[in-house]
């Protein structure tokens, strides 16, 4: 099934990475750079699942989560955090902040798409 994934990444290079990757498996990439822009994406373009840094510009990926959830048109999104920084307690702070999960930038076919796909529809 064909996806619409929002990806929030400020760094180019993971952006470029992620988008080939989703287009390279079938799904529809939307992109934004910042976090004021992706909360905005996201409440007009309802993605089917959201990817988003945690350090981002202008607001960081708690506050775009936050934003996300106190909004009825995108609380029903899934987001993952999507983080280079190391999660030692098995995502359960982010998942308390409001993420529906969290994945490593390692950004490796065999990890991303199957762990973004098991937060899409069927």
């Amino acid at each position: 099934m064909s996806a619409r994934v929002l990806i929030i990444e400020d760094n180019q290079v993971n952006m470029d990475l992620m988008t080939y990757l989703l287009q390279a498996f079938g799904h529809q990439p939307l992109c934004a750079t910042d976090g004021e822009m992706g909360v905005a994406m996201a409440a007009s373009e309802q993605p089917d699942l959201i990817l988003c840094d945690l350090h981002l510009p202008k607001l960081d990926g708690l506050g775009v989560v936050a934003a996300l959830r106190a909004a009825p048109a995108t609380r029903h999104i899934p987001v993952l955090a999507a983080s280079a920084l190391p999660v030692t307690d098995g995502c359960a702070a982010l998942r308390r902040a409001g993420f529906s999960g969290c994945l490593p930038k390692s950004l490796e076919p065999e990890v991303l798409i199957p762990a973004l796909e098991t937060f899409l529809p069927p």
